[in-house]
């Protein structure tokens, strides 16, 4: 039987383990992809395990995410409530702040919409879809009934859309076709420009700052000067860094076995 000192110890072991230097914590998990919400927390998918870690790489939840198949999108767009959509299987579900089911999982192929290659949230418990079949961007509420829906694209824009990522954000829709650039819809599918930044492969929206990771490296679009820039990172890891995020004044680097965290220095 173990000692109470020796519980302690081990006890403020585990909670320091996360932390390896002031202003920087680690995450030891390798991961096959990862995304954050705007409280800070990180969503880490490892096979068919969903973790939740907070902003500090303490380790909060996990469950297994098997029944839904191979797992291809997480949305964190309402924090510690996540969507999580397979489109292999056509299966989209919510969860809830213990990332439990939250209701029934959705089948879309069932619904009507076989070929959906992505999805988002949206406002209202809304969705946004990208339907390959009729190569059309779709607004859905939390009951499947369509609210927008864009027209065949390909005839809008002139080309063949292939988005592998979309977010909404304050009232616009951000879809990313890494060959043509991060295009911008309004609520009512209303095509509005296209962002010219080109082959990232993850995106993200922030106040006034489109954060994208492209060619291995981590930058930032200002939607008001249209300036890009790199973003600054104080601690660069010698390993290749696989994607990053930004979120709360910190940075978020996923590496192949582990996740960093990094306070960004200040202005």
């Amino acid at each position: 039987m173990r000692t109470l000192p020796t519980i302690v110890a081990l006890f403020l072991t585990l909670c320091l383990a996360a932390q390896d230097r002031p202003g920087r914590y680690v995450i030891p998990v390798a991961s096959d992809r990862f995304t954050t919400d705007d409280l800070g927390n990180v969503y880490v998918l490892h096979h068919d395990v969903l973790e939740l870690y907070n902003a500090q790489g303490r380790s909060w939840l996990q469950n297994s995410v098997k029944t839904f198949g191979r797992i291809s999108t997480i949305d964190a767009f309402y924090s510690l409530k996540p969507m999580v959509f397979s489109q292999e299987q056509g299966v989209l579900a919510l969860l809830d702040n213990t990332l439990s089911l939250q209701g029934s999982i959705i089948e879309l192929p069932r619904q009507g919409y076989p070929q959906v290659m992505l999805a988002c949230m949206s406002v209202q418990n809304g969705f946004w879809f990208f339907d390959q079949r009729d190569m059309s961007l779709l607004r859905m509420d939390t009951h499947l009934r369509e609210l927008a829906n864009t027209g065949r694209l390909d005839q809008l824009l002139g080309f063949t859309l292939r988005p592998i990522g979309m977010q909404e954000h304050e009232s616009r829709l951000y879809v990313n076709d890494p060959a043509e650039g991060i295009l911008v819809f309004d609520l009512f599918g209303t095509y509005m420009k296209t962002i010219p930044i080109r082959n990232a492969s993850t995106f993200e929206v922030r106040d006034k700052a489109l954060f994208f990771f492209a060619d291995g490296k981590l930058q930032a679009y200002d939607m008001r000067s249209f300036e890009v820039m790199d973003v600054p990172i104080p601690d660069p890891p010698v390993d290749p860094v696989l994607d990053a995020r930004v979120e709360r004044g910190h940075v978020y680097l996923r590496l192949k076995d582990r996740i960093l965290i990094q306070e960004l220095p200040r202005p």
